[in-house]
Parts: C-alpha cells; structure tokens; sequence
C-alpha cells in the first residue's frame, strides 16, 4: 500500500481531513498583517442514501495543530445563523459559501467543523438537526460524537497570504462517512473530510457525458492521483458530470457503475485557466459490462487488553484495482458495522478497461487491462481499524473474484 492509500484509509477513524494542495486564493485584501481566509462545503457521492442533512454553525482554524479547544489563538468562520445542509444536494460541482473572515496572516494546520446540536430557528417541528436517510428507508438522527462540542478535526496546511483572499472548499464524502449500527437503526457519523483550494472561477474543473444508462446515481466518477479521489461525483439525470474544484494536475478518470466494469481515463489534465470537457451531448462515454458482479465481505475484530471485539472497531476497507503499466485506482470501499463488524462491497468480475485521455476525443474505445482478461477479477483490499487509541493499518490483501469471497481482518 503506497503512502497516499494508507493515510487515505486512516482518515475516518481518526476524524481528520487530507490536505490536498497547500494553498490557494483570489482578490485582495488592503492590511498587510492580515489576509482574509473564504470557506465554501461540497460533497461526493453518497452510496445507499437520499438526503444526509448536516446543521453547521461555524468553521474554527488555528495555527497550532495541537491546540486545545478553549486555547487563544482560534479565529473562526460564523455563519450569520446555523444552516441546515443536505449534503447530497452539492455534488457536480455545486459549492455552499459558508462565509469568510479576516485573521492573522500565517499557515493554519488545524481547522474544525462545528455542527449545530438543534435545528436552526423556525425549523418545522420534528426537525432533525443531523440525520441521515437511507435508500428505502425512514429519515434517522445521526450520532455524532462531539462534532457539536468541538467540532470535526482536520488536520490541514493551509498558507493565508497578507492582504489576499485565501479560497478553500471543504470536501465531505458522504459515501465514506457514515456506520450503520447493527439492527438498530443508528448511524454514526465518521467523517472523512478534504480540503481542497480554489485557485480561480475559470478552471479546476472537468466537465464530462457519459451515456443514459449510466446516468443514475450508483454511478461514480472520481479524478484520482496514484489510487487516491480527489473529487468524485455521480452524473445528474442527463448524463453530464461535473468534477470541481480539483487542483492543476494530470488526473486518472475512474469511472465505476453497478453492473459495469471498472473503467478509466488516464492522464487527463487540470489547469487553473481553462475547463477540461471531455466528449459532448452527442459523444457520450459507454463502458463495458460486466457479465457477473461478486460481494467482498467480511468481519473486523480488534483484540484490547485480552478482550476481542467485533464492535465499534472503526474498520474500513478500499477496494483498489491494478491495472497493466498503470495505474492503480480505487473502486470501492466499505465501512465495518458499528455493532457486528460487518463489511460488505460489490465489485464486478470482468477486466477494467482503459484509454488515454485526447483532446476533442468523440470517440471512447476503452480496452480490456490484458492481465485481467487471462485473469478477471483481481482486487487489493486495503483494511483499518482502530486498536485503543490508535488506528492501525494492515498491508493489502489480494483477492480474485470469481465467485463471492469472505476476508476477515483481525487487529
């Protein structure tokens, strides 16, 4: 497991956020000892849920990464008043400006989200102030462990230059961030939070069309780095997807969708100036098959003083694929059962298939990964948990599948 995957998987136990480029900003601001830092939220796609609403009253940052919640030195983004937030309503590169503030000019490594414990004023009664619906299912709190008192930690490096606008959005992948618990009808929240910069309105973004068929919203497109999301997002209901803000770069397209193999892009560049599209209304990407899909399950299990429990292990697991001379990419993953330590994933058994990426392309004509056509479905499962105090990472395990496959992962 490369060091990006690792640190990856590590984030929703520990309640952190991966910092993805350092700085960013836009504008100007006239008193030279002071910048001005601006917040915006997004999100990435939600498996299994209609609406995840979160109610958030402020964004506090500091520049000590180790500094407690009543220490000086916090400056903060307040909301004018708390906001009531469906999550899943901010995805194809829609962003919510949270507000902006003016502070010290400096780096800040530690930024919280704070979430309001009621619903904002004049809610209508029954108003849940965080809660989560599942697929078929009935609207629930969420539990969310000091996220109201202190807020939802993130570990970040972010630069506020003198007299200037530092831009950023926070990230909150509501696919990865939330545990069932058991038969209970609970869910936690483990967020799993990114802070990515926004650097201008022109660019950092990638504009696509995929086909009809894929136009639902079990279908995934991702722009990754060595394996690791920086921005994914289903398609809206005609096909187009929108990937933003994501930072310069050359990017691996991954796109994954129920009863299809995984499929991928590569080399697709970013720039901060202009936006990449990739194909049209009329030229639409179509990815292959799969002629059977196979569950990846299992059971997580930490071993405490002596005691060995299946409960409340923190457990999560990436499912990531390799293909011939690259890249690496992930295409799935799976939180553990808060009560029971279940896990379980769904992946397709046919080759991922792939194409470099063309300029003006109206065409898609992906190819099968040959490794994989001699020998489908080939997974790395990648697995966490947290022992004590301390999440603990295993090496990745290989599985082929060709039929369903139980992995177990004790710590």
């Amino acid at each position: 497991m490369n060091s990006r995957t690792a640190a990856r998987i590590l984030v929703p136990s520990l309640l952190a956020a991966s910092l993805l480029v350092a700085c960013g900003g836009g504008g100007s601001d006239s008193n030279s000892s002071t910048g001005t830092l601006r917040l915006s939220i997004t999100d990435a796609p939600a498996c299994g849920y209609d609406n995840v609403w979160v109610t958030i009253e402020k964004v506090r940052v500091h520049q000590s990464s180790n500094a407690g919640d009543n220490d000086g030195g916090w400056s903060e983004v307040a909301l004018p008043a708390p906001q009531r937030i469906d999550l899943l309503t901010l995805t194809n590169g829609t962003l919510l400006p949270l507000g902006q503030t003016e502070l010290p000019a400096g780096t800040y490594t530690q930024m919280r989200l704070v979430l309001g414990s009621t619903p904002p004023p004049g809610s209508p009664a029954g108003t849940l102030a965080n809660s989560i619906k599942p697929t078929g299912g009935a609207e629930t709190a969420l539990t969310t462990p000091s996220a109201q008192q202190s807020g939802l930690k993130m570990n970040v490096n972010i630069d506020v230059p003198a007299g200037q606008v530092a831009d950023f959005a926070i990230d909150f992948d509501a696919c990865k961030s939330f545990v069932k618990a058991g038969n209970s009808g609970k869910y936690l929240l483990k967020p799993v939070l990114s802070v990515i910069p926004i650097m201008s309105a022109a660019g950092q973004r990638i504009v696509g069309f995929v086909e009809s068929s894929l136009a639902v919203t079990s279908t995934t497109v991702s722009a990754q780095v060595g394996g690791v999301p920086v921005r994914a997002t289903p398609p809206d209901a005609m096909g187009r997807f929108t990937l933003y803000p994501v930072p310069p770069g050359n990017y691996d397209l991954v796109i994954t969708a129920a009863g299809r193999v995984n499929a991928v892009m590569t080399g697709v560049p970013v720039s901060d100036s202009v936006t990449t599209v990739i194909g049209s209304d009329a030229a639409r990407i179509d990815t292959p098959s799969s002629a059977n899909s196979y569950a990846a399950s299992g059971t997580f299990s930490v071993t405490v003083g002596g005691v060995t429990s299946s409960a409340n292990t923190g457990g999560a697991v990436l499912a990531t694929q390799s293909l011939t001379n690259g890249p690496i990419i992930e295409v799935g993953s799976a939180n553990a059962d808060a009560t029971t330590g279940v896990y379980s994933l769904t992946l397709p058994a046919g080759a991922p298939v792939k194409l470099p990426y063309a300029v003006g392309a109206t065409t898609f004509p992906f190819a099968a990964d040959p490794t994989d056509i001699a020998s489908p479905g080939k997974y790395k499962l990648a697995a966490s948990a947290t022992v004590g105090a301390t999440v603990v990472a295993k090496p990745p395990v290989e599985i082929t599948l060709t039929a369903p496959v139980a992995t177990n992962f004790a710590f």
